[in-house]
């Protein structure tokens, strides 16, 4: 049973953005998965490094389409997505010094950081993009 499952709620309407939303819910899902199955520290490693990276590019792209849009909340998202990423960032740290392990603490902070984001500061810039585009 998949942590997060893609749907209408979760769509922003952006077709990059919601393509790049279903492949991180790819993502949390499969190391959700992996943490469940028992998996060993180097599959989970694998799965949190393609997370971590494609969250970055997302992020890259988010950012890219805010500037060129001049999105006049850019600041208070790129803010939103330092964070997480120095939080994700920390715990991937802990984790490969062996300080830290998938827990379903880490996955629920993972799938509501994500659905909450998405729902609204994604659904937000999403709704500003689409009238930028019309102008």
């Amino acid at each position: 049973m998949p942590l997060i499952t893609w749907g209408p709620a979760l769509q922003v309407g952006n077709k990059t953005i919601d393509e790049q939303h279903q492949k991180l819910i790819d993502l949390v899902n499969r190391l959700n998965d992996a943490m469940r199955a028992g998996h060993s520290k180097e599959v989970l490693n694998d799965v949190l490094t393609q997370l971590v990276d494609y969250t970055v590019y997302h992020f890259g792209t988010e950012e890219r389409l805010m500037a060129e849009h001049h999105y006049e909340f850019s600041a208070a998202h790129k803010n939103e997505h330092q964070k997480f990423v120095q939080e994700v960032g920390s715990f991937k740290k802990r984790f490969d010094q062996g300080q830290a392990t998938i827990s379903s603490d880490i996955m629920t902070f993972l799938r509501d950081w994500l659905a909450r984001h998405i729902m609204a500061t994604d659904k937000k810039l999403a709704n500003a993009l689409q009238k930028s585009a019309a102008r």
